[in-house]
């Protein structure tokens, strides 16, 4: 018996040693404490592990890492758990996020509230999942938002507001494209190939699926995003019965999903291949994905996918002509879609084959009660105002961008209305005196007689003109000062519309518009407070530019502007776009040229080339420069620049290396 129990107990070391060496096997690949960030962050930096890799993690957990790596590795464990189990991913994510409370780390308590949201949704309590997310919002810089906006989308479209979902798809894809991110701009695709399967929109549904699938297969990870963007694509294939294709992107979808277990992903897609195999009549493969759809559903605890599984299997009962079965499916159905579920279409769809079940047994007043509620929920699933919003969110996107360059371009041709008035206003003046003038040496010689009364009205008239010329000079300095005033008005307005908006980008240009307009604002300041109305000098006015854009940045602390040059004056028609330009360079660098919260340095210098009349604007930053020496940006404040230098007569060129330098060259034929 002894030697018996040695046998059990050499059998126990056994397996606790190749446990071990399976933890540690994964850790080579995940967790290495030699490397100077220990953590090869899942589905991000590597795919290259099995289902062990929620074992793996949680053995990391208890290694003396940083805290930071500690709130990495556990943000990404409860997120992933939420595919599996949603009860112990709740656990772990509060855990975690309370950790980082106490450690005051706002930056992943947005990460770990946005975590938490994911599992509250599946959980069906949107309204909390929402409140969790605007929380996180402002806790979040924007490389975050993105995933944010994702699972705002996901609980809009829990809750049936389509059009809201679509909403946050595209702002989503808006982070994604300014940021160059891959990912985010492949789940906003994903979103939105779901959301038009939804809407029946079948062919749009498959154009924007390929298009994320592009993008996750340029990005070269498989992770759950990717397999959900594969089901999306097979479900719109599938509507469009095109069956070859659906079952081809099913089948890899489920082994992303059963290599990585994603119990969540699982149950989607064998709810699809039930759908699929119940059209092309293999119903008996379809029970059993509808039953492997139900178990992964209970496996997860989730009801939103229980109800979907039910349904499914109560679908393809009454197909087969299995009504008395397919009542009691849906009616389980139904009941584990609680008061809390929201989605409206899956409902829609119960009640309608709920009605049909009943129908076909005879109890035609149950099935009556069914239809009813199918009707209901059809007409708030469907409704014109979601699908006319969805079909015009795109157009309006491209047509804000229209709409401002258009509402500049009328500012510009105002402004240049007004200096012509005041040129008109000033040639007229003069004629009047040169008639006058000339009215006064064509009597010179008939009133010689007069010629001492003629002295004193000739003194009477120059300073009669002297006091009119006096009186025209202070009406142009009021002139400067209103249109100051009105720009300065303009500005704040701008800044009051600015901050009714709660998006990022619609702020950002709101904020590039209010610069635009206190640039023009600073040149008529400068205008009436100098003695001399022609001419601004431009060291004083780049300097007080700079100052104005770095405090509507909040950058005055960190970014510093230099003003390398000396005292030089220019006329007002080239001032202006000079003083544009400069505002869109300035504000160009500051958007691209410091990315990493690091101290920085601009330039500005407006010098002679030793050209006859030519001078060099020059703007330059020591930030992190662009490759093949590219301009930065590559929106309206670019274009406006070019049209600026095109104005000018002039040419651009953009240096790149250690920072950037853009070199304006410009005749000066009207200097000062």
């Amino acid at each position: 018996m002894g030697l018996h129990f040695s046998n059990r107990s050499l059998l126990r070391v056994v397996i606790v040693v190749n446990f071990l060496l399976v933890i540690r096997v994964g850790h080579s690949q995940i967790i290495d404490l030699s490397r100077p960030n220990p953590y090869k962050t899942v589905f991000v930096e590597t795919d290259d592990f099995d289902s062990t890799y929620l074992t793996i993690l949680h053995s990391a957990l208890k290694q003396p890492l940083p805290d930071t790596v500690k709130f990495a590795i556990g943000n990404d464990l409860a997120y992933y758990w939420h595919t599996r189990d949603l009860d112990k991913a709740l656990t772990l994510a509060d855990s975690i996020y309370t950790a980082t409370v106490s450690s005051h780390n706002l930056l992943w308590q947005g990460r770990l509230q946005t975590t938490l949201a994911a599992i509250l949704l599946r959980q069906d309590k949107l309204d909390t999942a929402l409140i969790v997310l605007e929380s996180a919002k402002a806790k979040l810089p924007r490389k975050d938002l993105a995933h944010l906006f994702t699972q705002l989308g996901y609980v809009m479209e829990r809750k049936g507001l389509l059009s809201e979902a679509a909403d946050y798809a595209l702002l989503g894809l808006q982070v994604g494209d300014s940021l160059k991110d891959i990912r985010a701009q492949a789940m906003a695709y994903s979103d939105l190939s779901n959301i038009f399967w939804k809407q029946s929109k079948f062919d749009k549904g498959v154009e924007y699926g390929l298009k994320s699938e592009e993008l996750y297969r340029q990005r070269g990870i498989e992770d759950m995003d990717f397999s959900f963007t594969l089901y999306v694509i097979g479900n719109n294939y599938m509507k469009k019965k095109n069956f070859i294709r659906a079952q081809d992107y099913f089948n890899q979808a489920l082994v992303i999903s059963e290599r990585y277990q994603f119990y969540n992903n699982l149950a989607d897609i064998y709810i699809a291949m039930c759908e699929l195999h119940t059209i092309i009549r293999e119903y008996s493969k379809a029970e059993t994905a509808a039953r492997n759809a139900i178990r992964y559903s209970a496996l997860l605890k989730n009801n939103f996918m229980s109800m979907r599984s039910w349904l499914e299997l109560g679908k393809l009962q009454n197909l087969i002509n299995q009504p008395t079965l397919a009542i009691v499916s849906l009616e389980k159905c139904l009941t584990v879609a609680t008061e809390r579920f929201s989605d409206n279409y899956f409902l829609h769809i119960a009640y309608k084959e709920l009605g049909n079940a009943y129908a076909q047994t005879g109890d035609y007043k149950k099935a009556n009660a069914a239809f009813l509620n199918y009707d209901l929920l059809k007409d708030n699933v469907f409704t014109a105002e979601a699908d006319q919003r969805i079909a015009t969110l795109q157009t309006e996107f491209e047509v804000a961008q229209k709409q401002t360059t258009i509402e500049i371009q009328q500012q510009l041709i105002a402004q240049q209305k007004r200096v012509q008035f005041l040129f008109i206003i000033g040639v007229v003046l003069l004629i009047l005196v040169v008639l006058i003038l000339y009215r006064t040496y064509r009597n010179k010689n008939k009133i010689n007689e007069q010629l001492n009364v003629l002295n004193e009205s000739l003194a009477q008239k120059n300073a009669q003109l002297d006091k009119r010329n006096a009186e025209n000079e202070l009406l142009l300095r009021e002139i400067h000062h209103r249109v100051k005033n009105n720009l300065e008005i303009v500005s704040g307005l701008l800044s009051l519309q600015a901050a009714q908006l709660d998006h990022p980008s619609a702020q950002a240009v709101m904020l590039s518009s209010q610069n635009r307009v206190l640039s023009m604002g600073i040149i008529h300041q400068k205008l009436y407070q100098k003695d001399n109305l022609a001419a601004i000098e431009m060291r004083d006015y780049f300097q007080n530019l700079s100052e104005s854009i770095l405090d509507s940045f909040n950058e005055s602390n960190r970014i510093k502007v230099e003003c390398n040059m000396k005292p030089i004056e220019l006329d007002v028609d080239t001032a202006v776009p000079i003083g544009l330009i400069a505002n869109e360079l300035l504000t160009n660098a500051l958007k691209y040229a410091f990315v990493k919260e690091e101290p920085g340095k601009i330039q500005i210098s407006l010098t002679a080339t030793g050209v006859t009349n030519e001078l060099l604007f020059q703007v330059r930053d020591n930030g992190v420069g662009k490759p093949n020496g590219s301009a930065k940006g590559t929106g309206f404040g670019t274009e406006l620049v070019n049209l600026l230098v095109q104005q000018l007569n002039g040419r651009l060129s953009v240096e790149s290396g250690q920072g950037t330098t853009v070199n304006i060259y410009f005749n000066n034929s009207k200097g000062v």
